[in-house]
């Protein structure tokens, strides 16, 4: 049985989703805040997170930026009002596993905690149309811009990819580690990612090297 730790800023809504899941999930914890989400999902380490994106002690969805820094293994289902597929875009982009409106079914919200816990991607199907678009215009932006990275980007992004370290880059190359910094965390910008292994991974997707 999945260990589901629950998060959301209403006590009532909590309780609700408690009582809905408990009989189908081992709920670890209910938590109204953000900082409670992030200290009771590193003392519980659950399966799965489900928390609306708006609590208490943090904006928007910097909690989920927080709880996959401390609570990697953690899958996390959104659930929201929100039914804009750039928000919901933005909760995968940060780490999130499922995204499902709060005017869905309880069974609905019990598939999308299966599912992730499986290891698949959930996603309410009334906003799917939406996402997708949302997507394909963030592919093609994202494409557009990788054509301006320099040659030198280029050349530290093939030997990132070959799993060389800055040090390792730098020397063969004939510049600084500094300046490998520089040029990885550009490229990390550029492409709108946010480690060395999603940069490496996002310049294969998009053929900016070989595999």
């Amino acid at each position: 049985m999945l260990n589901i730790l629950i998060a959301d800023a209403h006590a009532v809504v909590a309780e609700g989703l408690e009582s809905l899941l408990k009989n189908k999930f081992n709920i670890v914890g209910v938590v109204h805040d953000a900082r409670s989400l992030i200290d009771t999902a590193q003392a519980t380490q659950p399966d799965v997170i489900v928390t609306d994106i708006s609590l208490p002690g943090l904006t928007g969805l910097d909690a989920i930026r927080r709880i996959r820094e401390v609570q990697p293994q953690s899958r996390i289902v959104v659930l929201t009002v929100q039914d804009d597929p750039q928000i919901a875009a933005q909760a995968f982009r940060l780490g999130s596993s499922a995204y499902v409106l709060k005017t869905s079914t309880g069974d609905e919200l019990a598939t999308a905690i299966q599912q992730v816990g499986c290891g698949n991607a959930y996603l309410s199907p009334s906003i799917a149309k939406g996402f997708i678009n949302v997507l394909l215009e963030s592919h093609n932006e994202t494409r557009k811009s990788a054509v301006n990275l320099t040659v030198r980007q280029r050349e530290v992004l093939k030997r990132l990819a070959d799993g060389k370290n800055m040090k390792e880059i730098a020397h063969e190359l004939n510049i600084s580690p500094r300046t490998v910094e520089s040029h990885r965390y550009e490229m990390m910008e550029i492409l709108s990612v946010t480690t060395t292994a999603e940069l490496v991974q996002h310049a294969l997707r998009l053929k900016l090297i070989g595999s």
